[in-house]
């Protein structure tokens, strides 16, 4: 695999003194790039999020590197050994357990600190669920996507965050962890029950799955079969459509006058966050609404 992966990746620039962000797969080994394959043989270290979980990886690719943890927990303070080690010139390559690094998953702090050195970083795309699960969402209706990720723990919070997201005209990525599924699926059917949602679980892995339905469905799905249950979760709330988002409710009146006061002290996105903190409303149409006020405010003055 190493020669076909240098045969496919040989022939780029892979300068020294660089980290090398690096996907890997989320459940398929068959879906690691040849890319991906070439930058690891290359590195003279590879940084991941667990080490045994890494060591796995690159025995299965026939691979020996140095190993260095760096996950959430000492992401800002082991930046400083690789940073030294990148400024002697050498090539850093950073994973995590399965998927793209920064994306609900360490990397950020690493990337930033890198980056402020005045240092190279690079990016080697490969699997990612959150656009493995949009792919296969079919959603007509959305104008583009918003990656939400895990939502709070706490449920007075998780039903604020959610709020804002139900009605919105883009699709909404979710991350899920299984021993809080039912609770979001539940929650998903009380607070936007028409709206459609894409579940996938264990994506890419031998017993994926793959459900569409209406939200206030999903509970009854989820417990007919307690496999349902088990697994990594990736979730896409379908946009409302332009129809039915016109066919919903106005902006309760309440929210509407704290929108118009805030907005007479406030910059406009500021406004439309602590309105919808205050009043639990969509922030999309909130927004909508705060835009709409600010010109006819414009052609007043």
């Amino acid at each position: 695999m190493q020669q076909a992966a240098a045969a496919a990746a040989g022939g780029q620039q892979y300068p020294a003194g660089t980290l090398y962000v690096v996907a890997t797969p989320i459940g398929n080994m068959g879906d690691m790039t040849f890319r991906a394959v070439h930058v690891l043989s290359l590195v003279d270290a590879v940084a991941c999020e667990d080490t045994r979980v890494t060591a796995g990886l690159l025995r299965h690719l026939g691979l020996h590197k140095p190993l260095v943890a760096l996950h959430q927990h000492n992401e800002r303070e082991g930046g400083a050994a690789l940073l030294a080690r990148l400024q002697q010139g050498q090539r850093i390559a950073y994973v995590t357990d399965a998927g793209t690094p920064a994306i609900s998953d360490p990397g950020a702090a690493l990337v930033a600190a890198v980056a402020a050195a005045g240092l190279r970083v690079l990016p080697i795309p490969g699997a990612s669920s959150a656009v493995t699960a949009l792919s296969v969402a079919g959603d007509t209706a959305a104008e583009g996507f918003e990656f939400a990720g895990f939502l709070p723990t706490k449920a007075a919070e998780r039903r604020t965050a959610l709020q804002r997201l139900c009605g919105s005209s883009r699709s909404q990525v979710l991350f899920e962890a299984p021993h809080r599924i039912e609770a979001l699926i539940g929650l998903l059917a009380e607070l936007c029950p028409d709206q459609q949602v894409t579940v996938c679980r264990e994506l890419t892995k031998q017993f994926e799955t793959v459900h569409t339905a209406a939200a206030a469905s999903l509970p009854a799905w989820l417990a007919a079969d307690a496999q349902r249950q088990r697994g990594e979760f990736v979730l896409v709330l379908h946009a409302l459509s332009a129809r039915a988002s016109d066919e919903a409710d106005e902006l309760p009146a309440e929210a509407l006058r704290a929108l118009n006061l805030l907005l007479a002290e406030l910059p406009l996105k500021q406004a439309v966050a602590l309105t919808a903190e205050l009043s639990g409303s969509s922030r999309n149409r909130l927004y909508d609404a705060a835009l709409a006020i600010r010109k006819a405010r414009d052609e007043e003055g």
